[in-house]
């Protein structure tokens, strides 16, 4: 792990922390609209940090600490069949002058030990095609599997 970053979970009383981890993402993935446009409230965040299914994670600038230069948001799902979870990443970004720093796999190491905390026996993310730096990072860390996914109208006009 690099001397230039320090890693952070993220907390219910961090309003601004949380929002600029949100800016990340959104200049990452250049979605800012997705990202930016409709802010949780203060209740919906705070309960959202609260929840042990939730895990929000920052890597900061060891320089300038409320900085947010990476960010991985993951959600812990509990399993029917066995006493155990998976943990599943959602979102996982990086700025884009502070790549190939070892952030993005210092965000999934640090997640380890609080998947395992919370009883998970895999971690798992989707990577898109295309995406060869991600393919390459998921590559590294885990085993590859082919899957279909579906998004399911839950309106009948729906739209991302």
């Amino acid at each position: 792990m690099s001397g230039s970053f320090t890693l952070h979970q993220l907390g219910p009383n961090e309003a601004t922390r949380f929002e600029n981890w949100l800016r990340l993402f959104g200049d990452v993935f250049e979605e800012q609209g997705t990202y930016t446009a409709a802010m949780p409230g203060r209740a919906y965040r705070e309960e959202l940090l609260n929840d042990k299914n939730f895990i929000a994670l920052a890597a900061l600038d060891k320089d300038a600490p409320e900085k947010i230069i990476g960010g991985l948001a993951a959600y812990v799902l509990p399993k029917f069949e066995r006493e155990r979870s998976e943990v599943y990443i959602y979102d996982l970004a990086v700025d884009a002058a502070r790549r190939r720093e070892g952030i993005a796999t210092a965000l999934i190491e640090a997640l380890k030990p609080l998947a395992r905390a919370r009883g998970a026996h895999v971690i798992f993310v989707q990577a898109d095609y295309g995406d060869d730096a991600a393919i390459a990072l998921y590559t590294k860390l885990g085993v590859r599997e082919e899957v279909l996914h579906f998004d399911i109208e839950v309106y009948e006009n729906y739209s991302q």
